[in-house]
């Protein structure tokens, strides 16, 4: 994400001074724990605008009352945290990685999310990004800096981690997968898309809060993106029909509801407002995949 942001020269903070070295050999500045208190002094010297990415997003295992703290302390007072110096410092634009949670888990019985949309998230992810775009809108307004909020879906790219991550090492290893009774429409993001609109939106003139929903052109099936996947890798997709009803059933049980949302039910999105602004994808999906298949082949 760093090395794909030209005619820039990055800052990027990391916990510590052990973690990897940015590419590209651009400065680091080591701030610890992201929290309500994180000293961002040092990291925020001469800066003009800020890409926050970091957060959590994968708890699996944690117990529901300790994703809610854990994505509070970082997604939502981190985030407050890391504007109102930014703010402080006199930086122009902000930029926050948010998600589509934020609208919810699906849009199965509906039409797209659209920025247009209530905030209605149905998890302690999606709720801890919903309350850091309040805080972020509520910055903008007090402070004159610019904030613009990205809503992305699942991103693909090189070591992504979660369900892409297990799908990967699935078809590495050749498993059988019982997805090819899926009927379903999946937004996705490729990180280059995602990259390449960072790179636009910092080279515009913003102002304000503003919101923005992205995803690759094409929406595919689950079975669709497991195959496209699967090429990308130079791998079979061994794919099995097998009843959707009872899979998500199966899921469940094992306490994977997460998991059954994000292979069977839709979450399609409406990206015309970041077209309407000049944006376009330059990376279709199958070129996105390509360009992370040989990584994700050998170390996904």
């Amino acid at each position: 994400m760093i090395a794909a942001l030209p005619g820039c020269a990055v800052t990027a903070a990391v916990r510590t001074v052990s973690a990897s070295p940015a590419a590209g050999g651009q400065r680091t500045v080591p701030v610890g724990a992201i929290d309500a208190g994180t000293d961002w002094t040092a990291a925020l010297a001469g800066i003009d605008a800020v890409v926050h990415l970091a957060g959590i997003a994968h708890r699996s295992g944690r117990t529901p009352a300790g994703d809610v703290e854990a994505y509070g302390i970082v997604n939502t007072h981190g985030t407050i945290r890391l504007a109102e110096a930014a703010a402080g410092a006199g930086v122009r634009d902000f930029v926050f990685a948010s998600s589509i949670a934020v609208h919810g888990a699906a849009t199965d019985g509906r039409g797209p999310f659209r920025e247009s949309d209530p905030l209605a998230p149905v998890a302690p992810y999606g709720a801890s990004k919903a309350r850091a775009e309040d805080g972020l809108a509520a910055i903008a307004a007090r402070t004159g800096m610019a904030v613009t909020v990205i809503r992305p879906p699942l991103v693909h790219g090189r070591g992504a981690p979660g369900n892409l991550a297990l799908l990967a090492a699935a078809l590495r290893r050749g498993a059988p997968l019982p997805l090819a009774s899926i009927r379903n429409r999946r937004a996705v993001l490729g990180v280059a898309n995602l990259a390449d609109f960072v790179s636009w939106r910092l080279a515009s003139a913003n102002a304000g809060f503003e919101a923005f929903i992205l995803a690759d052109a094409r929406q595919p099936s689950t079975p669709e993106f497991v195959r496209m996947l699967a090429a990308a890798m130079h791998r079979p997709a061994r794919l099995m029909p097998f009843p959707a009803g009872l899979l998500r059933a199966g899921l469940a049980a094992a306490g994977r509801r997460a998991m059954a949302d994000g292979l069977l039910a839709s979450l399609e999105v409406d990206t015309g407002k970041a077209g309407a602004a000049g944006w376009r994808p330059p990376l279709g999906l199958a070129e996105g995949l390509r360009a992370a298949g040989e990584d994700q082949s050998a170390t996904a």
